[in-house]
């Protein structure tokens, strides 16, 4: 049997959260277009589980419209609306078997039974789980668990996927596994997928469409790489990237707008073009890990409270002279030491520059 899903685009006009006097989603508006894989992610506590409870109807909203294909389903009930959710805790009903799990969901809207079987043999051989249809949950392994969690939802052919951090109970190596296979998944059927996360590595790896989340608004959406090379804001800098973005303040001199006085004193130089600061200003110079190269003659020095060898990589944390912490992410292995201080460079053409003030960048956007 060939599995047909249904796929739709979903949009939020002004959608809000309140409980009592606390707004906890403050007006957002997103289109997410069918077929895409959207990751919505932020720190704990920015909105982004009760986002994706709206969406499915399990949480009502307190204004603006949710949009599913052409249907606004604000008064829908979550059964209705053609979705399927996967939860983090996966669950699944003890007592019953892999195969009953799959089906119970069909049964209850009265699918024919040779219909049921169809389908469940088609979803469990493409998740690699029609070994496992007479076992129970408890003799899963957490990969499996997750992997019938999907398949339930799978069968149901529905119009979106919702993942709420499916993956947050698994292992490292298994996370890894299973974003691959979620990824798969989605090039597969070719849903739309909407999935939540407070890891923003797995959303650079398996995103179309990133929205970052804060204090119940949105901060920005694009595609991952966009985000990295071009972020909105400070918090976006800090958020995307591992290891996070290194921030410096300073001050654009009075009468060359390319070069910048540190807090320390040290002076580097700005680009020419490419950002819009004006001479005087307070800014945040925002530099990546990756993008800071140990030097003999460095704008930068930095004093190395501890090295990491991984091997293939190796990180140096440290502080500059007014306590700024930066950390250095190189390839390969390196010969410095924890106590020594040592000279930093960086391209000059590698550095953000926000406003310090209102946090927003200062690239030129024209």
């Amino acid at each position: 049997m060939d599995l047909n899903l249904p796929s739709v685009g979903v949009q939020l006009k002004n959608a809000r959260k309140s409980y009592g006097n606390v707004e906890v989603i403050k007006g957002i508006d997103l289109d997410i277009s069918h077929g895409e894989f959207c990751v919505f992610v932020g720190p704990s506590g920015c909105g982004k589980s009760t986002l994706l409870r709206m969406i499915s109807g399990l949480e009502p909203i307190s204004g603006g419209d949710i949009v599913i294909g052409d249907e606004v389903v604000n008064d829908i009930p979550a059964a209705d609306r053609g979705l399927a959710m996967v939860f983090q805790s996966y669950a699944l009903y003890p007592h019953m078997t892999v195969e009953q799990n799959l089906s119970f969901g069909l049964e209850n809207i009265n699918t024919p039974r040779a219909e049921i079987k169809d389908k469940i043999n088609a979803v469990s051989a493409m998740l690699q789980i029609d070994q496992l249809l007479d076992r129970r949950p408890k003799d899963l392994s957490g990969g499996q668990r997750q992997r019938v969690a999907i398949g339930r939802a799978v069968v149901r052919e529905p119009r979106v996927f919702l993942f709420d951090e499916p993956l947050s109970n698994l292992d490292a190596e298994l996370r890894v596994d299973m974003r691959g296979e979620i990824s798969a998944l989605h090039k597969r059927l070719g849903n739309t997928m909407i999935y939540v996360t407070h890891d923003q590595v797995e959303a650079m790896t398996m995103a179309d469409k990133i929205a970052v989340l804060r204090l119940g608004e949105l901060e920005q959406f694009g595609a991952p790489l966009e985000l990295f090379n071009n972020p909105h804001n400070l918090f976006v800098a800090g958020f995307i990237g591992s290891p996070k973005m290194n921030f410096l303040k300073g001050k654009v001199d009075a009468s060359d707008r390319t070069l910048l006085t540190l807090e320390t004193g040290e002076q580097v130089r700005l680009p020419g073009t490419g950002f819009a600061q004006q001479a005087g200003q307070s800014v945040t110079l925002g530099i990546r890990p990756n993008e800071l190269q140990p030097a003999t003659d460095g704008a930068l020095h930095l004093e190395v409270r501890a090295v990491e060898q991984l091997g293939s990589d190796s990180y140096l944390y440290g502080a500059l002279s007014d306590g700024t912490r930066l950390t250095v992410h190189n390839s390969g292995q390196t010969v410095v030491r924890e106590g020594e201080k040592v000279p930093l460079s960086f391209a000059t053409d590698a550095v953000h520059l926000f406003d310090t003030e209102s946090t927003l960048t200062l690239r030129d956007q024209s």
